[in-house]
């Protein structure tokens, strides 16, 4: 029961996420970059739902734009991984085995790197940039959907309806996007949903530092640190764009984790 009102709660601020993201020019009441010094700080009014920041720039729209770019980047970045590593776990699942240590071993090297610290060393050498930022995050979340889709592989690979495909003649690249694909989807998708609130996270720590989206585009994390560094005139920006981000992250948790057990219900009666 807990875990079906979790996931319900779940999906509500999923959706509520992604329509923001994705009809954010309708959804915002305001241009996010234009000024309007003379209301700094302005608490929320009916002009200015959530108030202002030290630009007065409209904290609700700049708020609805941080999460267009959030979805952006994570999504980018998930479906490049997934993509890239689940044809990267197929193939080492199919080769020989001196061919697929050499994968596993690619996949040990980059799972060496933690995400964060890589985009701050890599970040730091060619300057700020969010395609980079999402090229880094793809790449150490690869070898997270290969060896899963490895594992799959493995396990679906000598089953009796492959085994009647062979026995067929059919062809292996029909074997394996007719029948192991769809059967090892399920748990790479809920991978998958399970990571966007890692890489929002990131994208947002990025943001903050400075090593993120630029401004003035928004970005939740950059509506943090501006919040930050005014904190003494007001607690208002940092408050509302910190819950934002806490909110976002915790309903894709919450979405994932209930996706999860849709998948594996094994999981939840294990609890």
């Amino acid at each position: 029961m807990g875990s079906h009102f979790g996931g319900a709660v779940g999906l509500v601020i999923v959706a509520v996420v992604v329509l923001s993201a994705v009809f954010a020019p309708l959804v915002a009441t305001h241009d996010p970059d234009a000024l309007d010094v003379l209301n700094r700080f302005s608490g929320p009014t009916a002009q200015h739902w959530l108030g202002t920041d030290h630009l007065g720039r409209d904290l609700y729209s700049r708020l609805v734009h941080g999460a267009s770019v959030a979805m952006a980047v994570a999504l980018t970045a998930i479906s490049t991984a997934l993509i890239a590593g689940t044809l990267l776990g197929i193939l080492a699942a199919s080769l020989p085995a001196r061919s697929e240590r050499l994968i596993l071993i690619l996949f040990d090297v980059i799972s060496s790197f933690p995400s964060l610290v890589l985009a701050l060393a890599v970040v730091a050498v060619f300057g700020p940039s969010t395609m980079l930022v999402v090229i880094i995050v793809a790449v150490t979340l690869i070898p997270h959907f290969g060896r899963v889709a490895r594992a799959q592989v493995l396990t679906v690979r000598n089953a009796p309806y492959i085994e009647a495909e062979r026995l067929l003649g059919a062809s292996s690249w029909r074997i394996v996007f007719s029948h192991i694909l769809p059967n090892i989807a399920g748990p790479l998708v809920v991978l998958a949903s399970i990571d966007i609130p890692v890489v929002i996270t990131i994208e947002a720590g990025l943001s903050f530092i400075g090593l993120g989206v630029r401004p003035p585009l928004a970005s939740w994390g950059t509506l943090i640190y501006d919040g930050y560094a005014y904190l003494s005139d007001s607690k208002l920006p940092v408050v509302i764009a910190s819950s934002a981000l806490a909110l976002a992250t915790l309903g894709f948790t919450l979405f994932g984790e209930a996706l999860r057990d849709a998948v594996d219900p094994r999981l939840d009666g294990e609890r």
